[in-house]
């Protein structure tokens, strides 16, 4: 059966909401992703909030921040494709035909060295480019609005210096993230947009704890990214107490049989979250726990 986002969400109060969802920010120029993730704790007085892939300060999109126990969720997000924006200057003339020649030399399987500055450790390592275009070329032919498809931990900035050693210099001047994995840029919301919802919450205005709502994803978004079983009712509480998923407890065990050792999946009862889990195929046992959702007593 598909998860209905919207129907879980229309079932769950506000407060059960805040424990268990995501919220897709428009990150402004200036901070860090650290800081935004602050605002949010703050502004709602939740304990955890934590980011999905962490944009420069001065890179502005697309910043999935999950709040409460849906931070335990990050690593199934983060390793996903993102899509970027920006803006880069050329230092010496060249034609837009040679440009998007070089341009094709970055697509496809490259290997990158981590800035200076990043948060990495400093050794070469490949990533994937799977869109690397020219969108606008400048009066002045120095100033190209460019979009770039990679996978997650590839360094726009360094991907734009390197074609720069290729044309005799490039750098980049703004960048913006459209896309991280399946958070679109459609479907976010700026600081201040969050900030007035909450605040008028607050007042006890329920039209806005409407706004606020709309802004909350449902952790189990988390569907969209991950195989999802069906799990018998009768055995629901034998996984909140630590037991691995038995093959008898699966309602869809064909299903099952598609995946692969050590892939994760999503373990459902209809379009009850219960947990992630890890799949080993033993003779009885089909997958580990790696969360487990508990009820809130």
């Amino acid at each position: 059966m598909n998860i209905d986002l919207e129907t879980i969400k229309s079932k769950k109060t506000l407060k059960e909401l805040l424990e268990f969802s995501i919220i897709n920010i428009d990150k402004p120029s200036g901070p860090t992703s650290f800081s935004v993730d602050l605002i949010i704790k703050n502004a709602l007085n939740l304990k955890k909030t934590s980011h999905f892939g962490t944009l420069d300060p001065m890179v502005t999109g697309v910043l999935p921040v999950a709040l409460s126990r849906a931070c335990r969720l990050m690593p199934y997000f983060i390793g996903k494709t993102k899509t970027y924006i920006g803006i880069m200057r050329i230092h010496e003339e060249i034609s837009e035909k040679k440009l998007r020649e070089e341009i094709k030399n970055f697509i496809g399987t490259i290997t990158q060295l981590p800035p200076v500055k990043s948060r990495v450790k400093r050794e070469e390592r490949q990533r994937e480019v799977y869109r690397f275009e020219i969108l606008e070329v400048s009066e002045n032919k120095k100033d190209i609005l460019f979009l770039a498809e990679v996978e997650a931990g590839t360094y726009i900035r360094k991907l734009i210096s390197d074609l720069g050693e290729k044309i005799q210099g490039a750098h980049m001047l703004e960048l913006r993230r459209i896309q991280a994995s399946i958070f679109q840029e459609n479907k976010s919301y700026t600081i201040y947009e969050f900030l007035e919802a909450v605040g008028e919450y607050k007042k006890g205005n329920k039209e806005c704890e409407n706004q606020l709502r709309e802004m909350l994803i449902p952790g189990e978004i988390i569907s969209e990214v991950l195989p999802v079983l069906q799990v018998k009712k009768q055995y629901i509480n034998k996984l909140y107490h630590g037991s691995p998923l038995f093959k008898e407890y699966i309602g869809n065990l064909e299903k099952a049989k598609e995946l692969k050792i050590d892939e994760k999946i999503a373990v459902f009862n209809e379009d009850k979250f219960i947990g992630t889990f890890r799949i080993i195929k033993s003779e009885r046992i089909l997958a580990t726990p790696e969360f487990v959702l508990q009820p809130i007593k």
